[in-house]
C-alpha cells in the first residue's frame, strides 16, 4: 500500500504528522527529517529549493502517493517551484491555515508568527490578502520559540516574557486570529495564548492541512479508509536519529524508534 510522505527540516513537521495519524489512521506515512541541514529559515531561496528537490526524490524512492511539505520556510520559497517539478500531489502548510484564519477572524485583523525566514517572504500576508484584501496583517518573528519547544520550555515566566515581547505587535493591532506559522509553536499554544488573552483565536496549520491531504486522496481515489490495521509509520532523517528520537515523543504524541539515517539525501 502507498504512504503519504512528510518532509521537515527537523522534527517540527512532526506535529503534522500527528494531526495526519489522527484524520488518516489507516493511512501508511513515511517521514523525512533534514536534520544534517536544520534550519531551514537561515538558507537562500536556491538552497531551500534544492535541498526541498532531494527531499521529495528520496520520498518518491519510498513509493509515497502524496507529499506534505510540513515546513513552513519551504512552504513560503519554494512549493510553486516544486509543484512545476513533480506530478505526484504536493500539499504545503500555509494555504490551508491561511483560508481557516480568513475564515475565523470576525475583525479582519490576523496575526501572523513564525521564524525569521517565513515572515521575511511575506508570504502568509500575500496570500491572506489574495482572499481578502480588507484584512490588516500583523506578522512577527519569534526566533526564540523553536529552541524553547526543542528544550522542553513551554511555561515559566522567563518563556512567558520573551512571548509577550514577541507578540506586543499583535496584541497592540488588537488582532482576533492568530496563524501559528511554524510547525513547532502548537507546543507554546498555553503560553502564547496566556500572552496574547484567552479571546484569541489560534490556528494551528496541522489540522487544516490534515483535511486538505485527506480530501485531495479521497478525490483521486487513493484514500485508505476501509482497513482495520493502523497504519505503518516510518521515520527517515539525514543525521543523529538520537537526538531526533529524544524531541520526538514531545512532538508526535508517541515514542518514536528504529529511526534511520539515510546517506544519499
Amino acid at each position: 500500500m502507498k504512504s503519504i510522505g512528510v518532509f521537515d527540516s527537523g522534527v517540527g513537521g512532526l506535529t503534522v504528522t500527528r494531526e495526519l495519524i489522527r484524520q488518516l489512521p489507516c493511512e501508511n506515512i513515511v517521514y523525512f527529517g533534514d536534520t544534517a541541514r536544520v534550519p531551514y529559515g537561515i538558507k537562500s531561496k536556491e538552497t531551500v529549493i534544492r535541498f526541498s528537490i532531494e527531499n521529495i526524490l528520496f520520498l518518491l524512492k519510498q513509493d509515497v502517493k502524496l507529499i506534505c511539505v510540513a515546513c513552513n520556510t519551504v512552504s513560503s520559497f519554494a512549493l510553486p517551484v516544486i509543484k512545476s517539478h513533480f506530478r505526484v500531489p504536493i500539499v504545503g502548510v500555509i494555504s490551508p491555515g491561511v483560508r481557516e484564519a480568513v475564515y475565523a477572524t470576525q475583525n479582519k485583523r490576523i496575526g501572523v508568527i513564525g521564524t525569521k525566514g517565513t515572515i521575511k517572504s511575506h508570504t502568509y500576508e500575500t496570500e491572506i490578502r489574495h482572499l481578502d484584501p480588507k484584512i490588516k496583517v500583523t506578522a512577527a518573528a519569534c526566533p526564540l520559540f523553536v529552541p524553547f519547544a526543542e528544550e522542553g520550555f513551554l511555561s515559566g515566566n522567563v518563556v512567558l516574557e520573551v512571548a509577550r515581547k514577541y507578540l506586543k505587535p499583535l496584541k497592540d493591532a488588537h488582532v482576533d486570529t492568530v496563524i501559528l506559522g511554524c510547525t513547532h509553536y502548537p507546543l507554546l499554544k498555553a503560553v502564547i495564548r496566556e500572552a496574547l488573552g484567552n479571546n484569541i483565536t489560534l490556528i494551528d496549520s496541522a489540522k487544516q492541512v490534515a483535511i486538505e491531504v485527506k480530501n485531495i486522496l479521497d478525490a483521486e481515489g487513493l484514500l485508505n479508509n476501509k482497513g482495520r490495521r493502523a497504519g505503518r509509520h516510518r521515520f527517515y532523517v539525514s543525521d543523529n536519529p538520537e537526538w531526533f528520537s529524544g524531541l520526538a515523543e514531545r512532538f508526535l504524541g508517541q515514542p518514536v524508534r528504529n529511526v534511520k539515517r539515510v546517506n544519499n539525501v
